[in-house]
């Protein structure tokens, strides 16, 4: 009984996962700033960028975060705690973010959530 529910909530749930990805309106918008290898100051003010040419007329807000990736890892690190940015139109197609006191690294990204995409690997610096 109980292995029958769960492969039928397994059958559902990877049916509405094959939909959403599926969907022909679904966007993902490619971060365009900060690019490979930019290095950016603790404190200073950066504009995060990605291409919302596909998102006209969206209403869709999303928080940005901050993370980093170390080589051979598909762990994202995201710092969920302390987003970059929250309730972001992400038709906007960027945002200004002032850079938190982290840890200096070569290997940050930063992530649109819901987009599914992140960013190349970047430079913090204190």
């Amino acid at each position: 009984m109980f292995s029958t529910k769960l492969a039928a909530a397994l059958t559902l749930l990877f049916a509405a996962a094959s939909a959403v990805s599926a969907h022909p309106n679904a966007a993902r918008p490619q971060i365009t700033s900060p690019k490979a290898g930019d290095v950016w100051t603790v404190g200073s003010t950066q504009t995060i960028s990605w291409d919302a040419s596909a998102l006209q007329g969206d209403q869709t807000r999303a928080p940005i975060f901050l993370g980093f990736v170390e080589d051979g890892s598909l762990n994202e690190h995201l710092d969920v705690d302390h987003p970059l940015a929250t309730n972001v139109s992400t038709a906007a197609g960027s945002v200004t973010v002032t850079i938190p006191d982290v840890v200096a690294r070569d290997n940050y990204i930063v992530a649109l959530f819901g987009s599914g995409n992140i960013s190349p690997k970047f430079t913090i610096h204190n």
